[in-house]
């Protein structure tokens, strides 16, 4: 395949084809802006609405509770019962000015359509506004729907009733209905259930209002029931019926505002919707999305056009200009083929000033660099391969080993059970940490790798030690090479507290130094002099590794129990995998103990 097929073919692959996918997800982008913003719009609007609905439904309350409490509703339901059919001239004035008094109480609020009452001590109804072509349900059969219950477990709050959801109570009419228990003024007991409806003039003025300004994006407004019921559209065309004969989409319940993008009525929508008032109604904005995205689809027609025409002139440009940059790019590549099959003297010629000449350049720059960075490599390989011998003879010490079982043989033979499981615990979860495969495991495993052999050793050593784990939380999740500390607890134990006559005291704490996690194992052993601290000293040479012996060292046995090698160790994995401003760095004086810190970079998994 040609260097000019290649071209065009990356032309289309790398220009074009991620122009279109860009700009279709710039398209998305903008869209899903779009509904974003819309959505933030419309949930200050449905806030605000329903707040204004709030307030009209609350001023209703307000008529109702100085209604409920007057003299005239209380000597209403102290009357005596009458019989409509065989009233007297004296009945009728007397109901009438009763009736009046309690009109003169509504009067003042003109959304009141109609009202009656049902007295609880002789299942009367009493009407108060007249409705045409209404009868109100008898109390008998009142009694038997669940709205009665809901009413006496309000205990006199007002309870909201929709238009077409109790038709048999409520009637036909597309009116909201408030239900509230009366109360006794004096001794508080139940003695009626008003019921007082209120047309829905307030609603269609504040609706029509909200929806003027949502002219623009062809929006309507609807409150529905827990259910589903479309109680109120402001267009009034929904009117009573399901919200889901519409579209397939779930009702959103809970106690904040939710906005999905769906299908309403076959046309894709924005639906807002937030919970208004008491009854678990929602108030919801519906948006057509063609009316929010024809302006940004227009837009993006315009783009497109813009964007063939830039793009045919870069096809154009290719053509007349690929045969020059052909002939450089074919000459760098066959120098990169040699340096491939390991021709690393090899050198690009560089012609001209331009930037196939600095990419020339830059080849020789890299292949020379590359040529000095195999030399180190080489040399790191085998420091690390020297390492990871030392980290295998470090694990596991087959006599560490030895003695635990011994020790556990010797609890089994006492009968000392909880001893032993203990033991054969602690022994496991050393082992299953020490045998994993992964390099480099959280401190929080390394930590429990770290108590389980302490606790170990504290039993074969008894009364020689204590130790104390002080790490925060923070540096739990902090990954490290496995194995790091428990070479350095071991030296201390095995070397430290070697012919003490007192309990020393191991402490292992962790701090975080800027941007660095600094984990100190401190001892309150016998100490180094200067001459087995001069074995261990940090020396910055490429060659030759502080903590890692030279190419001259004679090797030892490696079964044998060696002073420092867990120490050398833990450097050289730390320095290979981090780098020489990682490490360790030990203090320590005869008699008094010996201090060693443990950098590592403050990373978690991945970082």
């Amino acid at each position: 395949m040609s260097i000019r097929f290649k071209l065009f073919a990356a032309f289309f692959l790398f220009i074009l084809l991620p122009f279109c996918l860009l700009g279709l997800g710039a398209y998305w982008f903008v869209s899903d802006f779009i509904e974003k913003k819309y959505s933030q719009q419309a949930e200050l609007t449905l806030r605000a609405l329903s707040q204004n609905v709030a307030f009209i439904f609350g001023e209703m309350n307000k008529v109702t509770d100085s209604t409920i409490a007057s003299t005239a509703l209380q000597e209403l339901l102290d009357n005596r019962g009458y019989d409509l059919k065989q009233l007297t001239e004296t009945d009728y004035l007397e109901l009438n000015q009763i009736q009046k008094s309690f009109r003169e109480l509504l009067i003042n609020h003109p959304s009141v359509s109609f009202a009656f009452m049902y007295t609880l001590h002789d299942e009367r109804i009493l009407p108060i506004f007249a409705k045409g072509n209404f009868n109100a349900l008898p109390f008998a059969e009142f009694q038997q729907q669940p709205l009665y219950r809901k009413v006496l477990e309000r205990d006199g709050l007002p309870k909201w009733v929709g238009p077409y959801e109790y038709p048999q109570l409520t009637g036909e009419d597309p009116v909201f209905t408030q239900i509230r228990l009366v109360k006794d003024i004096d001794t508080l007991s139940d003695k009626g259930i008003l019921l007082v409806q209120m047309k829905q003039s307030g609603l269609e003025n504040l609706f029509r209002y909200f929806r003027y300004k949502q002219e623009d994006y062809d929006t309507r407004f609807l409150m529905v029931n827990a259910q589903g019921l479309i109680l109120f559209d402001s267009a009034g065309e929904m009117d009573g019926k399901p919200l889901q004969t519409y579209t397939n989409a779930p009702l959103h319940g809970g106690d904040g505002y939710v906005s999905d993008r769906l299908s309403f009525a076959g046309e894709e929508s924005i639906l807002s919707s937030i919970p208004v008032g008491e009854e678990q109604w929602r108030l919801i904005s519906l948006t057509s999305w063609h009316s929010l995205s024809k302006e940004i689809t227009e837009y993006a027609r315009v783009v497109a056009l813009i964007t063939a025409l830039c793009l045919l002139s870069a096809l154009v440009f290719l053509m007349f200009s690929v045969n020059r940059i052909a002939k450089s790019i074919i000459r760098i590549v066959r120098s990169m083929r040699r340096v491939e099959d390991g021709e690393l003297h090899i050198r690009v010629r560089e012609e001209g000033r331009d930037e196939l000449s600095l990419l020339a350049h830059g080849l020789n720059s890299l292949i020379a660099r590359v040529h000095t960075l195999l030399g180190k490599v080489k040399q790191e390989q085998q420091q690390k391969n020297k390492a990871e011998l030392r980290v295998l003879q470090a694990q596991i010490k087959p006599h560490f080993l030895f003695n635990t079982l011994e020790s556990i043989n010797v609890l089994a033979a006492q009968n000392e059970g909880k001893k032993v499981s203990d033991m054969v615990q602690r022994l496991g979860v050393l082992l299953r940490i020490s045998f994993q495969e992964q390099e480099r495991i959280p401190l929080r495993l390394e930590l429990a790798h770290l108590r389980s052999y302490l606790d170990i050793q504290a039993f074969r050593f008894e009364d020689l030690f204590d130790y104390e784990l002080d790490v925060p939380d923070e540096l739990l999740d902090c990954h490290l090479p496995k194995l790091t500390l428990q070479p350095l607890v071991e030296n201390a134990i095995q070397h430290g507290f070697e012919g003490i006559a007192y309990k020393g005291m191991i402490r292992i704490r962790g701090v975080v130094e800027q941007d660095r996690i600094a984990l100190y194992v401190e001892d309150s052993g016998i100490g180094m002099d200067a001459e087995t601290l001069a074995k261990f000293q940090y020396l910055a040479d490429d060659a030759v590794d502080g903590l890692v012996r030279s190419e001259e060292e004679p090797e030892e046995p490696a079964h044998a129990e060696r002073r420092g090698l867990g120490l050398r160790s833990v450097a050289d994995r730390i320095r290979i995998e981090y780098g020489r401003e990682y490490g360790l760095f030990i203090c320590s004086y005869l008699g008094h103990g010996t201090i060693i810190k443990c950098v590592l970079p403050h990373a978690s998994r991945g970082e």
